[in-house]
């Protein structure tokens, strides 16, 4: 508890002191955040689910759960984390006014975890999307969600790190991955993590519990990218390539023969025949180097480049057989 002072500077219990020049500093983030509190609030859905199935969930799964979402149009459009109602036979969404209505599912993308959800309603209060690339080491983030069922918490705290990679469930890589100290627990999960002007920079979706202060937020511009896709197709489309294969080491020696600029590849264990438009010039013990032109070196890479683009389209693959390059080529399908 802080004493002030008419002095120059206010002492505090233990022995601190606190100039009244910081003061001002101090109400001018308090502020802040009081504001987009304000401002954000009324967007932020609490999400309940019931009937969901057996799922490699971050927190354990009783068939219940709750989780966080927020309107992003006013004509009911709500984002939320796939991980949050994936297997769901019920979805409630209820305000912060007090006003409840089921949401049906539009799409979920389980390689971002982002799901776009519906609800019907009017007067619904809409949250802006931030620009992410735009964001610094060390500026305020605030989040809003709904921990352990408490709704409309608010914690805040600074943007920690950018452009971290977290794994998905599905086995994939989200890339640009915001790591923050703004606390969350279960329950923050889709919920916002918004700047000091009220926009949206990231969705929450995961938190290393045995940790203190590494919070994760899957960034502003990946998942408008990926709620366009599911609001207008009802899924994001990925390129497909019907192989099996795993990471492998390359010896310099062949680095240097071939002329590589990546130290590993993709070893191909096994070809699905006939899984996608074209992919008969692949051959077990092929190692994938590099596709379009573009050097691959693990399997997250060549994820990456099977973008929707890449579908149906004759695209070039560089390989190394018997330990020589070779440019091969392949016609990616789309993954179902």
């Amino acid at each position: 508890m802080i004493t002030f002072t008419t002095s120059s500077t206010d002492v505090a219990e233990g022995g601190s002191s606190v100039s009244q020049n910081d003061a001002p500093l101090l109400d001018a983030y308090s502020q802040t955040v009081v504001n987009v509190a304000k401002k954000v609030s009324n967007s932020v859905v609490q999400i309940k689910v019931s009937g969901k199935k057996e799922t490699r969930s971050r927190t354990p799964n009783d068939g219940q759960g709750t989780g966080s979402g927020f309107v992003i149009s006013s004509d009911g459009f709500v984002i939320t984390n796939n991980h949050v109602v994936a297997g769901a036979t019920k979805i409630s969404a209820l305000l912060q006014d007090g006003r409840e209505f089921e949401a049906q599912i539009v799409g979920c993308d389980p390689a971002t975890d982002i799901a776009v959800l519906k609800i019907y309603g009017d007067a619904l209060k809409v949250v802006p999307f931030g620009n992410s690339k735009n964001l610094q080491v060390g500026q305020i983030a605030i989040a809003i969600g709904n921990p352990y069922g408490f709704q409309y918490t608010v914690t805040a705290g600074v943007i920690s790190a950018l452009g971290r990679s977290l794994r998905s469930e599905s086995g994939r890589l989200i890339d640009d991955v915001i790591q923050t100290d703004a606390s969350l627990n279960p329950g923050n999960s889709g919920g916002p993590l918004v700047n000091s002007h009220g926009e949206v920079i990231g969705v929450n979706t995961a938190v290393i519990l045995p940790a203190q202060g590494l919070c994760f937020a899957v960034s502003s511009n990946i998942t408008a990218q990926v709620a366009g896709q599911l609001i207008m197709q009802g899924r994001v489309r990925r390129g497909y390539l019907g192989i099996a294969g795993q990471l492998i080491n390359l010896t310099d020696r062949i680095m240097q023969y071939n002329q590589l600029q990546t130290k590993t590849g993709i070893y191909i264990v096994s070809v699905e025949a006939d899984g996608v438009s074209y992919n008969s010039e692949f051959k077990a013990g092929d190692i994938i180097v590099g596709f379009e032109g573009t050097p691959v070196g693990s399997v997250d890479d060549l994820h990456k480049l099977l973008t929707e683009n890449s579908i149906g389209k004759r695209s070039e693959v560089t390989i190394l057989r018997n330990n020589l390059a070779k440019k091969i080529s392949v016609i990616p399908g789309e993954l179902k």
